[in-house]
């Protein structure tokens, strides 16, 4: 039996529709900007953002790294919550790829206040970066995919904008929020100068983002950027043509994922010594956290995986899986089921 992979919705294998959609793609070279599947995957995601364009791009990562690029110079700063995507997972390419420093900010939940903020604009001073660009993540990967408040991240941009900062947000998992709250995706990307958004995450998707904004910045900035970081890409459209599937096909579809995480949660709750990050799984991920000594999270991953249920360790004590288009309700149930009977014994013995 194929074990039930939860480890991220990134596992997800292209639909028969989408696989059809994909061989009869109409394709040109998107380089000279004559991909006709490229072309309409990018009007439809700046229609569904209400932006003016997009660009679409190989990764998530470098659709968030050409955002700091745009807004951003060698010697600029950007502001971050400590947990988000950009500052731990892209192996810090804003350093590496644009000469950027980061000032990541604690925050209880995903969201830093303004008045965290305030003091960390740095004064017109040559020793010091030059503070351009608040970044925010929504959902928050690390923060259990939460949903950040609507009214919290229109109050921070609306302050990042009086303040001379530009503002980009991370929605690689933006359309979970729009499933999740009922609230538009172009509301959410309202507050926003630039968004990335992903297919191949909960859309299901084999590759592929995109970065939104004004049309200047991403037609002929964006597209420099993207180019220069190798994501140039010739006959697109076979690949284009499964993310606008997706983008048509399986945004209502994500309630189920969140039915199905709620599931998992729900059995994790039952277990003495696990508890879920944030209390409830509000979108697709679940990460819930052991009372027990450093280490024993990959004891009980690995468990999981030998009957069958895959998932991945979060730092030193916690665990995370996250539902897709390739698993059940049903398979979340069995998913939760196994978590209960591994941790009967993992917990006596690690917790004893």
């Amino acid at each position: 039996m194929r074990p039930l992979d939860f480890r991220s919705d990134t596992v997800t294998r292209p639909t028969a529709g989408m696989r059809e959609a994909m061989a009869a793609a109409e394709v040109g070279d998107d380089v000279f900007g004559e991909d006709p599947s490229v072309i309409a995957l990018e009007q439809r995601t700046a229609e569904l953002l209400g932006k003016e364009a997009a660009l679409f791009v190989p990764s998530g990562t470098m659709s968030n790294q050409i955002g700091v690029r745009l807004h951003c110079g060698a010697g600029d700063e950007f502001l971050c919550e400590v947990n988000c995507h950009i500052f731990n997972y892209e192996q810090g390419a804003y350093a590496q790829l644009s000469g950027v420093a980061a000032f990541p900010v604690e925050a209880s939940d995903g969201l830093p206040r303004v008045e965290q903020l305030v003091s960390r604009i740095r004064p017109d001073d040559p020793h010091l970066v030059r503070t351009r660009l608040l970044c925010l993540e929504n959902t928050h990967n690390r923060w259990g995919g939460r949903v950040l408040p609507y009214d919290g991240v229109a109050e921070l941009c609306g302050w990042a904008r009086d303040n001379g900062l530009a503002t980009h947000l991370d929605g690689a998992r933006l359309f979970n929020a729009v499933a999740a709250t009922g609230v538009a995706a172009a509301d959410w990307a309202a507050p926003f100068d630039t968004v990335s958004v992903c297919f191949s995450k909960g859309l299901g998707a084999p590759v592929g983002s995109a970065i939104v904004g004004p049309r200047e910045l991403i037609e002929r900035r964006a597209v420099r950027v993207r180019k220069l970081f190798g994501g140039g890409m010739r006959q697109a459209g076979v690949i284009a043509a499964g993310a606008l599937y997706a983008l048509e096909h399986h945004r209502q579809r994500l309630v189920d994922d969140h039915r199905a995480a709620t599931a998992i949660a729900e059995a994790v709750r039952q277990c003495e010594g696990l508890s879920v990050l944030g209390g409830r799984a509000e979108t697709n991920i679940v990460i819930f956290q052991i009372d027990a000594p450093p280490g024993t999270n990959r004891t009980m991953v690995d468990a999981l995986a030998e009957r069958g249920v895959l998932a991945i360790t979060v730092g030193h004590t916690s665990v995370r899986l996250v539902t897709h288009l390739d698993v059940s309700l049903d398979d979340a149930v069995r998913a939760g089921e196994t978590i209960k009977h591994v941790w009967t014994t993992i917990g006596a013995s690690a917790t004893a």
